[in-house]
This record gives structure tokens, sequence and C-alpha cells, in this order.
């Protein structure tokens, strides 16, 4: 097939205009070329720049989507022209709610308009606070479209430019038909976060890696040495019978922010929940493993120290709650039915953290260590010895050690 050269230096096909070959360029990289790429963000910037060197004159692209995560309702990626990387922001529970974002043109969208389109060089009438930061900006038209992913999903692309009297029909129509490609190209991506998420939300990260490289078999998994965590809440069941049920709720979730967060800061790893239990490990891999464990608890308990300083204000009973701490090999895996897993640690070293934080209801020692764990932290001058005591199920009692009473 013949071709010529446009004025622009473009090689195009006998037939067409210069518009047409240049989308089907981008739309082949979009589809074709972007494999290897896995972040959405990159992708936008990368397609923003051959917007460009195309003759689109983007100066302002977004993207905005709805998460599932426990934390963040959803998150906008940012490009600007000059900028080599985008910039992503999340946005918590609650902006949905906001005045902003009701009079936003990205909550239009949600709301099923298909597109909002505004001429930013007319201020006659306006005073909306998101087009003005767009016109301090040189902007002089935005535009936003919806991005229509499986299961009714609406997500949002926005493009602006600073070109006087703004797009032109040409450069609206070559980024409209954009639009099925990168929805395609977004979804993709968008899910591949997701389910990183969700897994990480409910296995915690290491075990979500784990289990994306595919490590997905029953009985999967590996021998590791850790130090191990196990923290229950004293007479949840009273608890439970006497308080409303969203009361419980709060309390396990203000409990369970006390004791986790230095649990993650400091490198841990929460295995599950337990009703009103947890179970974590730091692994020995980390050299500062046993006094990482040390400050999470430490941390966890001044913690717990202001929940029930704000729970004696109210009326309420301070929340008590037992630690037991060891160290040991665990098998780190896969366990559970044909069809239904659980990834987590098992082992004698397990059993003795859960039989040493029973004990703290008869000693009445919030936190327990075992000698095997004091001498590995090199901390056994620091603590209190309590003595030798069996241990439910193990053959061999065990040296007991607790922190300091204040």
């Amino acid at each position: 097939m013949s071709s010529f050269l446009s004025k622009a230096g473009t090689a195009v096909e006998a037939g067409e205009g210069v518009w047409p070959v240049r989308r089907r360029r981008i739309l082949d990289w979009l589809v074709n070329e972007t494999r290897g790429e896995r972040f959405i963000d990159n992708i936008l910037v990368e397609m923003c720049e051959k917007l460009l060197a195309s003759g689109v004159p983007v100066a302002r692209a977004t993207l905005h989507f709805r998460m599932n995560h426990p934390q963040w309702i959803g998150a906008r990626i940012l490009w600007k022209e000059g900028l080599a990387e985008a910039k992503i922001n999340t946005f918590a529970y609650g902006i949905e709610n906001t005045p902003e974002f009701l009079k936003s043109p990205v909550n239009a969208i949600h709301q099923g308009a298909e597109e909002v389109r505004k001429q930013l060089e007319d201020t006659a009438d306006d005073e909306d606070s998101f087009y003005q930061e767009l016109r301090d900006d040189g902007l002089t038209e935005y535009i936003a479209w919806p991005v229509e992913h499986t299961f009714g999903k609406r997500h949002v692309a926005t493009f602006s430019t600073s070109r006087p009297g703004g797009f032109t029909n040409e450069h609206v129509d070559f980024l409209r038909d954009l639009l099925p490609a990168l929805t395609l190209v977004s979804e993709i991506r968008l899910k591949n976060i997701m389910a990183r998420t969700l897994l990480q939300t409910y296995v915690g990260p290491h075990a979500s890696e784990q289990i994306l490289s595919g490590v997905t078999t029953r009985g999967s998994g590996a021998t590791v040495g850790a130090a191990i965590m196990i923290c229950d809440l004293r007479d949840f069941t009273e608890i439970s019978d006497l308080w409303p049920r969203d009361d419980v709720i709060h309390l396990l979730n203000d409990y369970f922010d006390a004791m986790s967060d230095p649990i993650e800061r400091y490198g841990g790893e929460i295995l599950k929940f337990m009703g009103d239990g947890l179970l974590a490990i730091f692994p020995l891999s980390k050299d500062t493993a046993c006094h990482d464990l040390l400050q999470a608890i430490r941390e966890g308990q001044a913690l717990m120290a202001q929940l029930n300083q704000q729970y004696a204000g109210s009326g309420r009973e301070p929340l008590r709650y037992g630690v037991g701490v060891h160290v040991g090999d665990v098998m780190y895996g896969n366990i559970g039915s044909r069809r239904r897993l659980d990834f987590t640690v098992i082992g004698p070293a397990v059993n003795v953290a859960s039989r040493l934080e029973t004990l703290t209801k008869e000693v009445k020692r919030p936190v327990l260590l075992s000698r095997a764990f004091v001498e590995m932290a090199d901390c056994a001058k620091d603590m209190d010895s309590l003595g030798t005591f069996p241990l439910r199920g193990l053959g061999e009692p065990v040296d007991v050690f607790a922190f300091p009473e204040r």
C-alpha cells in the first residue's frame, strides 16, 4: 500500500488522515506493548507523552479509581506536563460525603454522567474552587469521562489542556477513542493491585507475597525461625454478653489497633486474628527480630494504657490482656482442607507461646516470655524471673520471665 509524508513528517497510508494514523499507533501501543508494565501510573505517564508527541496538547491527566481497601475509598493518579512520574493520592472513607466531592466532576461521572466538559477560559458565574485551581495552573479546558470496568465498576479519566481555545474536536475524538483500550489495561492493573491489597489485608504482607508467587497447595510452605507473640483479651466473653454489639466491635477494633500497629511498625507479621486474640511472628532472618518484638509490646502497652484512660473517663472498666512470647522453628505455610486453606504457622514453638499467654491469668502478669526468648534477646537482666512452670501438653517445664512491674 502506497504512502506519503504529511506536513508533520509522519508517514500516512493512502486514504487515511494524520490523526487516525497517530491514534492507531497509540492504541496499538496500549494494547500490545504495555504487557510488561505492572503499574498503571507508569502507563499513564508514557501515554500522555505519546499524546503530546502526536500533537494532542494534553497538559494534565488523571485517573480516579475506587478501591477495595480497609483505609482508602479511592486513589487519584495525577500527571502534569513536565513530570517524569505521576503523583498518587489516596482518599479516606468519608470524602464521598464532603461538599467538595459532591459537587465535583468526578462525582458527576459516578452518578451517571457520560461526560463533563468545562471551558475554563469562561469564568462567568463560576465560583467553583476546583475549576479555579485549574485556571490558576494555566489550563483552558477540562474533560472527564467514565472508565467502565466489569461488573458495573465505574472509574474516571480526565484530560486538560492549556491550549488557547481548549481542545479541538479532533483532539477530543482522539482522546475519546483511546478510552476502550485504556479501560482494558487499567482494569488488569487495578485487579492486580486489588488482589495484592486484599491478600495483604487478610493474611499479611509476607504471606500475601508467598501466595501470589504460587505457594497455594495444601502443605506447601517452609520451616522458619521466628519470635512468636500470642495476645489475648481478658473477660471478652463477659463483655460480649453485657455490651451492645456495636460497642463490642468498637472495643475490639480499638484493642487491635493498639496492639497491632506497633507490631507492623517494627516488622512483625500478624498472621491471624482469633476472636479477641492475635498471632504474630517476627522472622529471625532479621537480626533485630527479638528486640523489635519487645519494642512492639512496650509500645502496645503504652497505647493500651492511653486507651484505658479514655475508657475510665467514660466510666468503663480497663481492658486487660495477656501476651505469651517464645522463639523457635515453626512450619510456615498452607494448612486446611482441600478447598479451604489457612496460611499460618504451627509447631511446638507456637504451642509454648500459647501456653505462656494462658499462664498470664494464673501469675497475674500481662506479658510472659520463655527463657529461650530472653536469652536470644539478651534481655534476662531487664526481666523478672518468675521460676519454672509446667505447661499443659508440654513435656518439659519452662523457665518463665516477665516484664518488671512498675
